[in-house]
């Protein structure tokens, strides 16, 4: 079994609890731990995969909570750096009455991952890098880590795992430059994840059939397009096939999108980069079912991290 290698940002989700109120009309805040990177790294680890998480936090009890919260799940923080000079990063979250989120996001410390900080990383012990960007395009040190990061792993034939993850709040004011860089990963990665949203965007195809047309046409990647209870759609070898859900009752669907990519990135940690380009379709329905019951599981908890301590292999039976 290999090493994965996950980038991006480990954050505190500040969750207000009283529902329906702004955040400057809130009281009560539900601390926990987040960030979308963080979360495949504790799915993974979670189901017994050997994974480190490369990020940066603040020398703070925030940042302490994080690291001690990957350690929980035996996620390796050796690349979990402490910025002194930068608190944690948070991001406050309200949902109101009306279903519209409330949010706030104050930048910390995670956007302090530099290229410098990724020149120590010997990639030749990673047999994949995931990069789920969410904060990773936006300005600053991190944006250029990430490009660094995906330069190394071109020039060391690492499997490149990629999650657009995009948040409206964050890009709402430069969703071109949020698309072109997703697209800069999209022709160079071996696997990516996107909602079907998120697939309308990147593409900007007026339905989902041109879509993935487009994505068939200018990508060479597998790619899985989650569409919630219809199932996920797999596409390889310029067609595609839809991979039923699992049927739950959805507690709380927070971080399940995660919890699929863990699974998937668990699943070809079996094999070598040269393996994963021989997989059949048949074990490529294996791995997304495998991955759509990870993700259902998440769902049945509160909480992405609390939900995850109930991932384990014995779903994949």
């Amino acid at each position: 079994m290999g090493k994965t290698l996950c980038i991006g940002e480990a954050l505190i989700d500040m969750i207000c609890t009283d529902k329906g109120k702004s955040l400057s009309d809130g009281s009560h805040f539900l601390k926990k731990a987040g960030g979308a990177p963080a979360n495949v790294a504790a799915a993974i680890a979670a189901l017994g995969g050997d994974v480190y998480l490369l990020a940066k936090v603040g020398i703070d009890p925030f940042g302490k909570h994080l690291i001690d919260v990957m350690q929980e799940f035996n996620v390796s923080t050796k690349w979990i750096l402490q910025d002194p000079g930068h608190f944690t990063t948070f991001a406050f979250v309200s949902l109101m009455e009306n279903g519209e989120r409330d949010f706030y996001f104050n930048r910390g410390a995670d956007g302090q991952l530099s290229a410098k900080d990724i020149e120590s990383i010997d990639l030749k012990e990673f047999s994949i890098v995931h990069f789920g960007s969410a904060t990773g395009f936006l300005p600053g040190p991190l944006q250029a880590a990430y490009q660094r990061l995906l330069q190394l792993c071109l020039q060391n034939d690492v499997f490149i795992s990629f999650d657009p993850n995009y948040r409206h709040l964050l890009f709402q004011n430069n969703t071109q430059g949020f698309i072109n860089q997703s697209w800069n990963f999209l022709n160079r990665c071996h696997f990516f994840k996107v909602s079907d949203e998120e697939a309308l965007l990147l593409t900007g195809g007026a339905t989902l059939t041109d879509a993935v047309d487009t994505l068939l046409q200018k990508t060479t990647a597998v790619f899985a397009i989650t569409l919630g209870k219809e199932g996920t759609m797999l596409g390889m070898n310029g067609e595609t096939v839809i991979i039923p859900s699992i049927p739950v009752k959805p507690v709380d669907t927070t971080g399940a999108g995660d919890a699929f990519v863990g699974a998937v990135l668990y699943q070809l940690n079996a094999y070598s980069l040269n393996q994963i380009h021989q997989l059949p379709v048949t074990r490529w329905k294996e791995i997304i079912l495998n991955a759509n019951k990870a993700g259902a599981r998440t769902c049945e908890y509160m909480g992405a991290m609390e939900a995850f301590r109930h991932l384990n292999t014995e779903i994949f039976k």
